[in-house]
């Protein structure tokens, strides 16, 4: 074919159009691209692993906290922003949540928290993860920046659920993917611990039902029985593996609990009542030589001195709820982490929500009113958490190396009069616009209706 020939002529054309547009397309991506250099200057900075420093300056690069102090320098080119009269913390941490596997509760196609089964230690909560959700700019708005994603975690006071529910997944409340907000896609496998259950609820009658004590005591064992059995098959096989792995057929599920039974990472164990907290601990500390952190933990201000004596991390629930028993005092869920704190128990507090989590600050903040020092109460929701997951090399606290995960407020953070006005997520600010908000400025102009005529 002839270089002159019109087909050719017409290629050349489009070729030459496309190359335009692509360079016209990237010299505005170029010119709308985010800063890679941030810096916050005069502020004042909970470092929450070191001192409160005032009059500070943090610099953000390449996602990064490169310096914090009241000398850092401010490099050329950043962005920056005039932090008088602002705090600047760690971007919270709500280690137990059920973000981006539920929308609307009571839409079932809406909800994909817990796989059928009872044993379930494969299933990890990142496959199931809708990053698109309206739930997470929500709770970023109001300084979350990162939580885990649990699976098979029962609700209610009757529980329910699987026994082995999965791994929790730590993401980043930002990106398009999950492969983009993965902090650690398995850092911890729940279990719920199986307590005596004396009553169930018939949905042929919509009531309660008793059953007798025996009955629910051998059901109990059984479980407790087969938990057992799956951690001593796990260790069989990764040991039958590690020597002979082709001619061992892969089971997944073994496979998963690999890292947790050699004690890399540890068991998330769901017990409320104090009976259940003890043969949890009892089973998994003393017998199984186990990691164990508790969650849920509905009364583990009981047995604090235990837990501290154990040296069992617990991760507990929202302040602002009801005593678990009638006959507990009024304050006892909202003074429960200052009696965990006063006993020498490492806690955080988390929301174990979705929709709820943009309240994690003043869940914690409500603990201080009931004899939680303010700092610890901080700490409870940024770096105690990342350190009983084992992230507080990454997250946690503001010192340079860190991911810099930061929220900016005029105010407390944990008061609820005070204003986030920034949010970095990943060494980027982002928008802290959400449903709400464009609700809000969608109807806030709505023509008032005309007066009835008469």
């Amino acid at each position: 074919m002839s270089p002159r020939h019109p087909l050719m002529r017409s290629a050349a054309a489009i070729g030459a159009s496309i190359g335009a547009c692509v360079a016209l397309v990237s010299g505005r991506l170029e010119a709308q691209a985010p800063a890679s250099i941030y810096a916050i200057t005069g502020a004042r900075v909970s470092t929450v692993s070191g001192a409160v420093l005032e009059n500070a300056t943090v610099v953000i690069a390449d996602g990064k906290i490169l310096s914090v102090g009241p000398t850092a320098i401010v490099p050329s080119g950043a962005e920056v922003i005039d932090g008088a009269g602002l705090d600047v913390s760690p971007g919270f941490f709500d280690a137990m949540s059920q973000l981006g596997l539920t929308e609307i509760g009571a839409v079932n196609a809406t909800n994909d928290i817990t796989e059928a089964g009872a044993f379930n230690p494969q299933v990890d909560a990142a496959t199931a993860i809708h990053p698109s959700t309206d739930h997470i700019p929500v709770a970023r708005a109001n300084g979350i920046t990162h939580a885990v994603a649990v699976p098979g975690m029962p609700s209610g006071f009757l529980g329910g659920g699987p026994v082995i529910g999965g791994q929790a997944s730590a993401i980043h409340l930002d990106g398009w993917t999950v492969e983009e907000m993965l902090l650690g896609r398995s850092v911890g496998m729940v279990v719920n611990w199986p307590s005596v259950q004396a009553r169930s609820f018939d949905f042929a009658t919509f009531s309660l039902r008793a059953r007798p004590y025996r009955e629910a005591k051998e059901e109990q064992a059984k479980q407790t029985r087969e938990i057992a059995r799956w951690l001593a098959d796990a260790r069989d096989y990764r040991l039958a593996r590690g020597k002979g792995g082709e001619r061992i057929e892969r089971n997944l599920k073994l496979e998963a609990l690999g890292p947790y039974v050699s004690g890399e990472k540890p068991f998330l164990v769901r017990a409320d009542t104090e009976r259940d907290i003890r043969d949890a601990v009892a089973f998994f500390v003393d017998g199984q030589k186990q990691r164990m952190v508790l969650v849920g933990a509905d009364e583990a201000w009981k047995v604090a001195s235990f837990l501290a004596e154990k040296k069992v991390p617990v991760i507990i629930g929202p302040t602002q709820a009801l005593p678990r028993s009638d006959d507990d005092p009024y304050d006892a869920t909202m003074a429960a982490p200052a009696v965990l704190h006063a006993a020498g128990v490492t806690f955080a507090l988390s929301t174990y929500n979705s929709s709820d989590v943009r309240n994690l600050p003043y869940e914690i903040g409500t603990a201080v009113g009931f004899g939680l020092p303010r700092d610890v109460a901080l700490r409870a929701i940024t770096l105690a958490p990342a350190q009983i997951l084992g992230l507080d090399a990454l997250v946690g606290s503001i010192e340079p190396g860190k991911v810099a995960n930061l929220v900016v407020t005029r105010g407390d953070p944990l008061e609820i009069r005070s204003t986030v006005t920034h949010v970095f997520v990943k060494g980027v600010p982002v928008s802290l616009e959400t449903r709400h908000t464009t609700l809000y400025e969608k109807y806030k102009g709505r023509p008032r209706p005309a007066a009835a005529a008469r």
